[in-house]
């Protein structure tokens, strides 16, 4: 396995670097398995992206990726990461905000086109809302879907269910309905206190 210290050099001198020229926008770098982590205010998240794609030390000009992850317990549930990639020097950098439900964050479309669809994925999957998106609308879910499946408190049923309706020749949705008969489970073990499995009654019929 590599050493981690010595991968790891080039992202400690870009994290120091970005640290003493962000000093009010970035609370706090950390590396992590050869990975650099940038946390950085919700307002200047505009700022610090577009320093790192035009930034001659960093040229990080690829958005990868934004995704969202839900901590429920927390004031701020949710942490909003970037995934940049800089071709030219070879590197990848993770910048990390956080928000709430009510607290929109500025979309980044405007520096990264490909932000786009990643911003709609986070909106329709956490909830997670961008200011000035130029189109924020659902991207995976159906049509008039309710909640944000992919938040910690979204029940694993859903709310509704999708069926074709024979007698009306269309699609319908239905509450989620887990209604089952009554059923009694015999969890004796096969291998203690049997002295006949089910199903070697027919081999004894002569």
């Amino acid at each position: 396995m590599p050493d981690d210290n010595l991968t790891a050099s080039p992202l400690k001198k870009l994290g120091d670097y970005l640290m003493g020229a962000l000093p009010k926008e970035i609370t706090k770098q950390s590396l992590s398995l050869g990975e650099l982590t940038l946390d950085v205010t919700r307002r200047d998240v505009l700022k610090v992206l577009a320093f790192l794609r035009d930034d001659s030390a960093c040229l990080f000009k690829l958005l990868i990726d934004i995704s969202g992850t839900d901590y429920p317990e927390r004031l701020e549930r949710f942490d909003v990461v970037y995934h940049l990639l800089s071709i030219k020097l070879n590197q990848r950098i993770r910048v990390r905000i956080t928000t709430d439900t009510e607290h929109p964050v500025p979309s980044s479309v405007s520096l990264f086109s490909s932000a786009g669809w990643y911003e709609r994925e986070a909106w329709d999957l956490l909830g997670i809302y961008f200011e000035n998106h130029p189109d924020l609308r659902r991207i995976l879910t159906d049509y008039g879907f309710s909640g944000h499946p992919l938040r910690k408190d979204f029940p694993l049923t859903g709310y509704v269910e999708v069926r074709y309706d024979d007698e009306q020749k269309r699609v319908v949705y239905e509450k989620v309905k887990l209604t089952q008969e009554f059923r009694t489970f015999d969890f004796m073990s096969p291998w203690e206190g049997m002295t006949l499995l089910p199903g070697d009654e027919k081999a004894n019929r002569s």
